[in-house]
């Protein structure tokens, strides 16, 4: 009768499992950073979020004002608004805030220098963790052609207020022939197209050109964009299906961190006019993004932040 030999464990069972089970751990993680954590899925109501960032005004220059009635007569009564949004403290002028809607600081930059001097190595940014977790993002930027990475002024486009540019890993560092970064920047006028097709991105930043976003021309310039280009998103079948937009400010006038203007619109939203007094910055609209699709660690200072789901019924 033959004999059947046991090799004993040098370890205990239990042990042995654990070991295999990190080990699985790690190999099913290889292919996200290990500072990003993605969601299993998106549970989320809301697929597919759009920000448009307005410049330069308090929310006391918007809000009652005769020279923007599409946002105090349209806006407003059917969306919900924050009346205490503020810059973060101190940082100005645009470039600061627009990374810092980015990455949650401003990595000690207060100026508007071009990306070929004020460009960043880190890889811990929104879109990036976008990407890492299997997301899909654009720039919209109004203005460019689309033919290359947009790093310079170019008619009234200037990159100051498009904040991916500034991210080495995103222009392959300042390569104004990267296919990335041209595949993600983009004309603002491809969106219409977008929302027509169904191919909207999960993620949508909106710059207008400096005449559209009140920067160098009149509120009410900027307020009769919103209304021929906001009613392309909201009446597209993306948005109303799973969409959320965010229309905002970059900063308040002259230098003052506000409050500026935050308005959200969705069908997810309290809306009806709905209003809060809640203290929010440039940090929480990150860190309702990150809530929204489900990424961790949050960024930098939305980690300290409040989000603006109090804006929502239905939230994330």
């Amino acid at each position: 009768m033959s004999q059947r030999f046991f090799v004993k464990p040098t370890f205990p069972l239990a042990i042995r499992w654990m070991v295999v089970a990190m080990v699985f751990l790690a190999c099913s993680q290889a292919s996200l950073p290990s500072s990003v954590i993605a969601a299993e899925g998106n549970d989320s109501v809301i697929k597919n979020v759009f920000i448009i960032l307005m410049e330069n005004h308090n929310w006391s220059q918007i809000r009652g004002s005769s020279q923007a009635p599409y946002i105090n007569n349209v806006l407003l009564p059917s969306g919900s608004h924050a009346e205490q949004y503020y810059n973060p403290r101190r940082i100005h002028p645009s470039l600061p805030n627009y990374l810092w809607l980015e990455a949650g600081d401003n990595f000690g930059i207060l100026d508007d220098r071009l990306p070929s001097i004020n460009h960043q190595s880190t890889t811990d940014h929104l879109v990036t963790y976008f990407d890492n977790a299997g997301f899909t993002w654009k720039s919209y930027q109004e203005d460019i052609t689309g033919d290359v990475c947009p790093l310079i002024n170019y008619r009234q486009y200037v990159p100051k207020h498009n904040p991916m540019v500034y991210f080495d890993d995103v222009t392959d560092i300042n390569d104004p022939n990267s296919e990335y970064c041209i595949a993600h920047v983009r004309p603002y006028e491809e969106l219409a197209v977008d929302l027509e097709s169904g191919a909207a991105a999960s993620y949508n930043f909106i710059t207008p050109n400096e005449c559209h976003d009140m920067h160098s021309c009149s509120i009410r310039e900027g307020d009769t964009w919103l209304s021929n280009e906001v009613p392309k998103i909201l009446n597209s079948q993306v948005f109303q299906d799973s969409g959320a937009l965010f229309i905002t400010w970059d900063e308040g006038v002259l230098f003052s961190d506000g409050p500026i203007g935050m308005i959200v619109l969705s069908p997810f939203a309290r809306g009806n006019g709905y209003s809060n007094s809640i203290g929010y910055t440039h940090s929480s609209t990150l860190r309702t993004m990150q809530e929204i699709f489900g990424l961790t660690p949050f960024l930098r200072d939305a980690e300290n932040a409040t989000s603006l789901s109090d804006l929502f019924a239905v939230y994330p």
